[in-house]
């Protein structure tokens, strides 16, 4: 459900910029702010994908490098890896709150003739931020649970690089 729910909107943003790109040409007419609502929306869904990715260990991982190292050295490199992204997250979070909180404070809209009140596109934007975060924090403890009960395959599953036959499997599917 929640992929067509996506699918429609992404849909729907497409054709209102096409409009307004023919509506341009055509008739000097302008929609104004299809450009606007599409970069909204564009980073609402990117905060939120990040979490998905990292849920489905889809984050960009230098694999050469892991290749060729020992693999007791695998599951340290990940937490690392996982650690570095989400402290990374949490700082950019802060910054955003930050500015979320200026822009509720002074009651900031967009230097477009829409006006829009950013706290609109950014209220929701926040909430990926928050959103992936936590999902890192959570994924965080249950990779270092699994690491306590000594299943090394389990953290693998969580953190890990995907190996190729997961990848062909992901894909085939």
């Amino acid at each position: 459900m929640d992929d067509l729910v996506w699918r429609r909107f992404d849909c729907f943003i497409g054709l209102f910029g096409d409009l307004g790109n023919f509506l341009r040409k055509l008739f000097n007419i302008s929609l104004g702010g299809a450009d606007e609502l599409s970069g909204y929306g564009f980073g609402v869904a990117t905060t939120f994908a990040l979490s998905f990715a990292l849920l489905e260990r889809e984050h960009i991982r230098v694999d050469a490098v892991i290749a060729v190292l020992p693999k007791r050295l695998h599951v340290a490199i990940n937490f690392l890896g996982l650690w570095l992204l989400i402290g990374f997250a949490f700082i950019l979070t802060a910054m955003v709150w930050s500015m979320v909180a200026d822009t509720l404070t002074h009651g900031s809209r967009s230097i477009t003739p829409m006006r829009v009140p950013l706290m609109i596109p950014q209220l929701p934007w926040l909430f990926g931020w928050v959103f992936f975060v936590f999902t890192g924090m959570l994924i965080t403890l249950v990779s270092l649970q699994r690491l306590w009960r000594r299943d090394r395959d389990g953290v693998q599953a969580l953190i890990g690089v995907k190996s190729i036959d997961e990848q062909i499997k992901d894909e085939s599917v």
